[in-house]
């Protein structure tokens, strides 16, 4: 049997739609001849959901396991209904379906991490292992399918699992950076320290070259001192992403006086799409990559406030985007020494 290209043969309801905006899609492991299962060793849950799951359960372990259960019980994918966002996993190749097996460069067996949402990813969980709350990874015995058009990566040889998971599950922002900062911009990066942060602050230095400037903003005072450590940004901010006066004040401050041409929201709370579009120039970029990001509040706010800005919604996929972001790993060890201390 062969299933559709983009999976809309696994829609439960409502029907018509496809995996992604659907309620509920099948998690059945007999999969269609175009259609890849993976034997799940770990989901890494989108920081914004695991933020807000976290909270929700009051940091109770048990609690969080049951209510990531419940989800994917009822929805056969995890798809966190407060923000929408999901996540990514990695796991084994444990079948290949016949008419993809002169298609694809995996084989049986190989070790993988998928790039596309779990919120489109049909998935069973039989047992819940661990949370690792530090980094927002579940490890579980579980199954999910990857349709025709899923996106995947083969992990590499020279990063350990946990250090290329942790990389690949943000590898668009990066990817992004590099695509829309050009030589001589300047750069506000919001949540400069975060795994996504850290990763576009280094793309984007590397980008405006010694003619531009980068702005990172952070929330606390050890988070600063780290990120001024690394040389990544010419000046680093503390302030609230939650308080778009404050953030204007301090953001221009640092760039002596004058507004941004980019903007990069890589923060994991809501309510911080006027602290990314105040600093802005007229025809400046804000770059959401942040999944707590509600386009109904940028859209509106950008007008309300007369900003003739692009507003760039946090595609986490873009061409190259899983080698642009496993290279920056690879060529700084500043970096890397961040990732393998909080991630491997």
């Amino acid at each position: 049997m062969i299933g559709y290209k983009y999976g809309a043969n696994r829609v439960i309801e409502p029907e018509g739609v496809l995996p992604q905006t659907a309620f509920k899609i099948s998690n059945d492991t007999n999969i269609s001849d175009n259609e890849i299962l993976i034997d799940v060793q770990a989901l890494n849950i989108d920081s914004a959901s695991f933020t807000q799951i976290e909270k929700a359960q009051n940091g109770d372990v048990e609690k969080i396991k049951k209510y990531i259960m419940d989800i994917v019980e009822l929805r056969g994918k995890m798809h966190n209904p407060v923000t929408g966002s999901g996540g990514m996993l990695i796991g084994t190749v444990e079948k290949i379906g016949k008419n993809l097996l002169k298609k694809t460069n995996i084989n049986i067996g190989d070790k993988i991490a998928t790039l596309v949402s779990l919120t489109l990813t049909p998935l069973k969980i039989y047992r819940i292992k661990k949370i690792y709350k530090d980094i927002d990874r579940v490890e579980i015995d579980g199954k999910a399918v990857l349709f025709e058009s899923g996106l995947y990566v083969k992990l590499p040889s020279d990063l350990s699992e946990n250090l290329a998971l942790a990389v690949l599950d943000v590898a668009g922002a990066p990817a992004q950076t590099s695509k829309l900062v050009k030589p001589g911009d300047s750069v506000l990066i919001l949540g400069a320290f975060g795994k996504s942060g850290v990763l576009c602050a280094y793309e984007a230095k590397k980008r405006v070259g010694p003619t531009g400037k980068v702005v990172g903003l952070v929330a606390s005072e050890k988070d600063k001192e780290s990120l001024i450590k690394t040389g990544f940004c010419n000046e680093v901010i503390l302030a609230n992403a939650v308080k778009p006066l404050e953030v204007l004040s301090k953001a221009l401050e640092a760039n002596n006086g004058k507004e941004f041409d980019i903007s990069i929201n890589c923060v994991n709370v809501e309510n911080t799409e006027m602290s990314t579009i105040l600093p802005l120039r007229d025809e400046g970029i804000a770059y959401f990559f942040s999944m707590a990001t509600s386009f109904t509040k940028a859209t509106l706010g950008a007008e309300g406030v007369g900003k003739d800005v692009k507003l760039y919604m946090g595609n986490g996929y873009t061409k190259g985007h899983a080698e642009i972001a496993l290279q920056e790993i690879r060529e700084s060890k500043i970096l890397r020494e961040i990732f393998e201390k909080r991630y491997a």
